[in-house]
């Protein structure tokens, strides 16, 4: 199962699911960091693009090499064991902030997209996280075999449909527009591949031959990268495209109105899948800390989601998410900067 191109492309799958949460999925995210900057933000994705394929990739060789379990023993590895700990308190915190968005998403959905109330969307959501948390995950990761393939159809589809429309061209208009937009597409970067070490690591591990990682690392990049690209080409043609919770779906809603509960299904699914992986990698955590039964954990969790997630969606994303992308560029750094370990024989 190690070995060939079938077990490389669960690997790039798994990665573009990890990727693919609540902000990327919906499109706000990459209009706050690419698309404002209008064309420009092309060329910020081809940077993005290229960490993910060279950074991804190293990352989970890295993680094999040091038989790393979890993200936490990867931060130890890269800022040594007492800085490390005070990272994994951060990437702690950030994993609480990030699973706010992803409820407050699921609510935008509700909200925006079905006219149905933003509390119902995050109740439901809760709901079902809490199901599946008590009875089980198997076979959750089977529905970004059909999730992801369906997400880069409908935004190939719509970015063909989008090139002969006008394109809403945003400049940037301040003095430090080409330095800000640099820093976007590093911080998306450095933020994303953070967050994905939660998932990316341990599976790192559990694979027996490095090609795969390698195979899956590069291929789940590339489709990354092809994802931003049609959807941000997409954007462009929206008018007033910064004031949608869930852009992605309004362009669906426009163009292919015939698609669009299937495509805010796909939207809602990424969502889904995305808080139950945040809560996974919290729980984990949590409880090397205190001793009590997981079900409380993840309840208390789900808890303090559902009070920041009152803030509202893109407020949230807007703050939070280029917060969290800055802290994220050092990790970023030393994933650059440390060599590869030796492989062991």
């Amino acid at each position: 199962m190690d070995r060939g191109w079938g077990s490389s492309f669960q690997v790039a799958a798994v990665y573009v699911g990890t990727v693919v949460g609540a902000g990327f999925a919906t499109g706000r995210e990459i209009v706050e960091f690419f698309t404002k900057y209008g064309f420009i933000g092309i060329i910020g994705i081809a940077i993005a693009g290229c960490f993910f394929i060279w950074i991804g990739t190293k990352m989970m060789i890295v993680s094999k090499r040091i038989n790393a379990t979890s993200y936490q023993d990867l931060n130890i590895f890269l800022f040594g064991r007492s800085i490390g700990k005070v990272v994994n308190l951060l990437m702690l915190i950030v994993l609480i902030g990030v699973t706010s968005v992803m409820l407050s998403g699921a609510g935008a959905i509700f909200e925006e997209q079905l006219q149905l109330s933003k509390q119902v969307g995050v109740i439901i959501t809760v709901l079902l996280t809490l199901f599946v948390m008590a009875f089980g995950v198997q076979g959750l990761l089977s529905v970004n075999v059909i999730v992801v393939p369906m997400l880069i159809l409908f935004s190939l589809i719509v970015a063909f449909q989008s090139i002969g429309e006008h394109t809403v061209i945003t400049t940037v208009t301040d003095e430090f527009g080409v330095i800000n937009w640099i820093v976007s597409a590093l911080s998306y970067a450095g933020f994303n591949l953070t967050m994905a070490a939660a998932v990316l690591v341990p599976l790192a591990t559990e694979m027996k031959d490095e090609k795969v990682l390698k195979r899956g690392g590069i291929l789940g990049g590339i489709l990354l990268t092809v994802i931003l690209i049609g959807s941000h080409i997409s954007l462009a043609t929206l008018a007033d495209v910064s004031t949608y919770d869930v852009p992605m779906a309004e362009l669906m809603r426009i163009t292919f109105f015939s698609f669009f509960f299937i495509y805010v299904l796909v939207i809602y699914g990424e969502v889904f899948t995305s808080v139950i992986g945040n809560l996974f990698g919290l729980e984990k955590q949590i409880l090397q800390i205190v001793h009590l039964p997981r079900m409380i954990v993840i309840a208390c969790i789900l808890v303090i989601a559902i009070i920041i997630s009152q803030f509202g969606y893109s407020s949230l994303l807007s703050i939070l998410y280029p917060l969290f992308g800055k802290v994220s560029l050092i990790v970023l750094a030393l994933l650059i900067i440390k060599r590869i370990p030796k492989q062991q024989l």
